[in-house]
């Protein structure tokens, strides 16, 4: 595979040296393309395989060893902290390494303690180890955001950063499947053992795979492939920029007045995401008279119907508004507030309609969490992509926490209505947020007037 590769990069560069864009060259543009975008997919779906275990462990710890839940559940809030730090922090690092090597040696690590886990039985043992872990597998989604723009244009961005978002689902679905075959033949040590024995064959696989820049092969910037610029000295920021300093970057990120619009924007709309994923179990139970196989087939309907809204959305902000993704976030949010009412008002005893509403408010509210990442590639630079994105995350994990705690409190001192009312209420701040982005896009696409 590596003579294969050297040839590859051999063809790149005498394509390149001509001048001219042959079919030839178009062909092993779109080869490396596709195998990138499937890598990253297939490559992070892996992440998750050694990220939700000590979740699924949780019942039989606390049968086990008498661990309490509340002790348990310090755990999983240290491990949530430490990753949104990871995630701005690695987010830096990610820019400035190899995304190839970052992001193999984030799943390899990742792996190595899942399966460390497996081997103790103590609380601080768990607490470090899977504290290791929350900061290695912040190491995984940085290298993704870096990529996909450095192989992709800015109108196919949206379609593209969809497709590598279904890994989040994808990753999550096989590890609940594997967590109810796997525990009770095999006992809990095995659910940490046989999914980091798979995900460390993955970093190979990613390793193999994975290439950082199309110059690494001889190939040209995606910009001046796609015609965006006439040569590569157009494209400012096609190196790594290990000349600029964390306090740079910064000060850069807090200047873009876009970027603060979508991350307030992602904050809001993570209070509904996190909020319907976390609570519409109890809330099916409790108001709607669902039972528990029926409200767990709705939540899947969530997840299934999020994978085809977030590709959707990146479609439209490709297709339809030429790289803007302000326009599709702020409609799909509007279109949002509506299946929240609706399934607040959906009578109880009525299973299917219940289904309908989780599967209309999954695909309206996964379309703007693809398009906030997307829109912080558009809004940075390839050399501060990393961190923009890592900034959207700490804002998403903000709204999670807020999401957590006031829901809760809302549906103990006031009932489910007050709940919903702060979901939607929620919803319409976010609409407003993405609005105020409505016209922006990817610098390089204004300067060409695509």
């Amino acid at each position: 595979m590596k003579h294969n590769t050297d040839v590859a990069g051999t063809i790149g560069s005498v394509a390149m040296s001509s001048g001219a864009k042959s079919s030839g060259n178009s062909e092993l543009y779109r080869y490396w393309q596709v195998r990138i975008l499937y890598s990253l997919t297939f490559g992070y779906a892996a992440f998750y395989l050694v990220r939700q275990n000590f979740n699924f462990a949780l019942p039989v710890l606390v049968e086990e060893y008498g661990y309490s839940r509340m002790e348990l559940g310090y755990i999983m809030s240290f491990w949530q902290v430490v990753y949104g730090i990871g995630k701005f922090v690695n987010g830096y690092y990610s820019d400035r390494s190899n995304a190839r090597r970052f992001m193999s040696i984030g799943l390899l690590l990742s792996a190595l303690t899942c399966l460390m886990m497996g081997f103790g039985t103590a609380y601080w043992f768990f607490a470090v180890v899977w504290g290791i872990n929350a900061w290695v597998q912040s190491m995984g989604w940085p290298p993704v955001a870096k990529l996909l723009p450095r192989w992709y244009a800015p109108t196919e961005l949206g379609t593209v950063w969809g497709i590598a978002n279904i890994s989040h689902q994808v990753g999550g679905a096989v590890i609940a499947a594997l967590s109810g075959f796997i525990i009770p033949m095999y006992g809990w040590q095995s659910f940490f053992f046989l999914p980091a024995v798979a995900s460390l064959i993955m970093a190979g696989f990613l390793f193999e795979r994975l290439r950082d820049t199309p110059k690494s092969l001889g190939l040209e910037s995606i910009e001046v492939h796609r015609g965006l610029a006439q040569s590569e000295a157009e494209v400012e920021d096609n190196d790594d920029g290990n000349d600029i300093t964390p306090l740079e970057v910064i000060k850069t990120l807090a200047q873009s007045r876009n970027l603060w619009f979508v991350c307030l924007g992602n904050m809001f709309l993570y209070i509904v995401r996190m909020g319907v994923l976390t609570w519409a179990p109890t809330f099916l139970k409790e108001s709607k008279g669902a039972a528990f196989m029926a409200s767990g087939l709705q939540v899947m309907g969530f997840d299934l119907a999020g994978m085809v809204g977030g590709i959707t959305a990146g479609y439209l902000s490709d297709k339809v508004f030429k790289g803007r993704r302000g326009p599709v976030s702020f409609f799909f949010m509007v279109a949002l507030v509506g299946a929240l009412i609706y399934f607040w008002t959906v009578p109880a005893g009525h299973d299917y309609l219940n289904a309908i509403a989780m599967v209309l408010v999954g695909f309206f509210v996964y379309g703007p969490q693809v398009l906030v990442g997307v829109a912080a590639a558009d809004f940075s630079t390839k050399k501060t992509v990393g961190m923009a994105v890592g900034v959207t995350g700490t804002f998403a994990y903000v709204g999670s926490a807020l999401s957590g705690i006031i829901v809760g409190w809302l549906a103990d001192q006031y009932g489910w209505n007050a709940g919903f009312i702060f979901f939607i209420g929620s919803a319409v701040l976010s609409c407003i947020c993405f609005a105020l982005t409505w016209t922006a896009r990817a610098a390089i696409l204004d300067k060409n007037k695509v």
